[in-house]
């Protein structure tokens, strides 16, 4: 995953962000990107964005720390397909200082601008020795802050932005026979 430098709009100001591009591995049988495949590039982009903020993979280790996914929210916008050159976004908008953060994403193809998906993953602090939750290290805390600007831009987000995995009006079936 490369940072990317220009990019499409964002909703929110001082993203993190990489690009990719979409490999036949990732296709599933419907010609386009499998589901699952989001999670991994959010969880990819989330761990880059994790060793530039200070907490690479080895320090979570040698601390006997991590944070572990409680809840994932995806909005499935639009199909990404093999050769898509994709960018890449998070940031952290909410963060206790203790126990829990979350994160945001947006996923934009560069070729057209389009918004394929827009997620939020909520993370707790865990003691890779016990499997239980556990307050942030002094590391987590430096680390995981939220910007200022970001958290001023998400809540000025309308309702709908901020509430990612849920209905955003309806869905519309088109030529149904039922």
């Amino acid at each position: 995953m490369r940072q990317a430098s220009i990019h499409p709009p964002l909703r929110l100001p001082l993203a993190f962000t990489g690009t990719h591009e979409v490999v036949s591995e990732e296709i599933d049988e419907y010609a386009h990107v499998n589901n699952a495949v989001y999670l991994q590039w959010l969880d990819r982009i989330a761990w880059t964005h994790a060793a530039k903020l200070g907490t690479p993979l080895e320090s979570c280790l040698a601390m006997r720390r991590g944070m572990a996914v409680r809840h994932t929210r995806i909005d499935y916008l639009e199909a990404a397909l093999l050769g898509d050159r994709l960018l890449l976004a998070t940031w952290l908008v909410a963060c206790d200082g203790r126990l829990r953060c979350t994160r945001r994403f947006e996923i934009l193809r560069l070729g057209d601008g389009k918004r394929v998906a827009d997620a939020e993953i909520e993370y707790f602090c865990l003691n890779l020795d016990t499997g239980k939750p556990c307050r942030f290290p002094p590391e987590f805390v430096e680390s995981y802050t939220v910007i200022p600007e970001v958290a001023a831009a998400y809540e000025q987000l309308p309702h709908e932005l901020r509430h990612v995995g849920y209905s955003r009006g309806g869905l519309q079936i088109q030529g149904s026979s039922t």
